[in-house]
């Protein structure tokens, strides 16, 4: 018999290393004279997105295009250490270092065309649309390639380097009083399943997923990290099982180690809150492990929720389910 059921789990995250551990990143920023500027840190893109956030965070503050913004990463040789990818701190962390190299920059450089353009101060010189000028000026407004060339004619270039540290402290060992983490991501999801009484097999039909990204820099990726998450979560719940034998993998290939599939995925409808983090980049905060942890309370509460049964070890697999199934029947537990 095919049961159906439907489950919430809630989260909240801290980003970065917490506790009172520096969490450190660096970042170097320079705009060249062709218009276009370069970013070099050595966070680690590994699908999550990063290179293209910190794109974006240089192009917003330059009035460019993401297109203008070529990031180097993750070269040891060549750039920052931005600490790990991992814990979900690298928009935030890393995306404040390059924010604060970029404006390092930016104020040299409007410091530089305040001279030029004969302007009292460098709050009225703006950045737009790959120009550069008087603010309400059009007369007074040239490329920005063109002013960077001029000034790097007379030995002058706009290079930075910013580090972030991450805001938090130790907790209180007396009182259990500090801020172990700084931002916290929250989030909360929903998840329908199908339950087969006489298999055990789940089956997740659909997925409703909603978290708190402070500020959305890029909706799309947030989207697809969202989609990725749950699935990782699906498979934590259900599938993933490491098999240890006196500290051996027993299986160590995905024939015997099983991930979901793209068979796997359910629906799943990615959603998300903007309330801005005024200590993050633009306001963003981290959207990685926050996306999956929700998941699995859900899963694990919508079986209850279809069949009556708690299951409380990881993963849920059918043998787990058929014998919880069992014991209810012969009133055990």
């Amino acid at each position: 018999m095919i049961k159906r059921g439907i489950g919430l789990g809630c989260s909240w995250y801290g980003t970065g290393y917490g506790n009172g551990f520096p969490d450190v990143s660096s970042a170097f920023v320079e705009i060249h004279d062709d218009g276009s500027a370069t970013v070099l840190t050595g966070a680690v893109d590994v699908g999550q997105g990063s290179n293209s956030i910190f794109a974006q965070i240089v192009a917003e503050e330059l009035g460019l295009e993401s297109k203008d913004i070529c990031v180097y990463s993750g070269d040891t040789d060549a750039t920052p250490d931005s600490g790990t990818t991992a814990a979900t701190r690298q928009t935030y962390n890393t995306g404040n270092a390059v924010l604060k190299a970029v404006r390092q920059a930016k104020s040299s450089l409007l410091d530089y065309a305040a001279h030029e353009f004969s302007c009292p101060t460098s709050e009225g010189i703006e950045l737009k649309d790959g120009y550069i000028g008087v603010k309400g000026d059009p007369s007074r407004y040239m490329p920005l390639a063109d002013m960077v060339f001029q000034a790097r004619l007379r030995g002058k270039r706009f290079i930075s380097a910013e580090s972030s540290t991450a805001c938090s402290t130790p907790v209180d060992p007396e009182t259990g009083q500090g801020a172990p983490y700084w931002p916290y991501s929250f989030g909360c999801q929903s998840a329908e399943v199908e339950v087969n009484t006489e298999t055990g097999m789940v089956r997740v039909l659909k997925v409703v997923a909603v978290h708190d990204v402070g500020k959305a820099l890029n909706p799309t990726q947030i989207e697809g990290q969202i989609a990725g998450g749950v699935t990782q979560g699906i498979g934590f719940a259900l599938l993933e099982e490491l098999e240890l034998n006196d500290g051996k993998i027993n299986n160590p290939a995905l024939s015997s180690y099983l991930i979901p599939t793209a068979l796997d995925v359910p629906i799943i409808e990615a959603l998300f809150v903007e309330d801005a983090e005024c200590t993050g980049p633009f306001g963003a905060k981290g959207l990685g492990e926050p996306a999956m942890l929700p998941t699995v309370a859900a899963i694990i509460n919508a079986i209850d929720d279809a069949v009556g049964v708690r299951i409380t070890s990881l993963p849920a697999t059918p043998e787990k389910i058929l014998q919880a199934l069992a014991e209810k029947k012969e009133g055990v537990g």
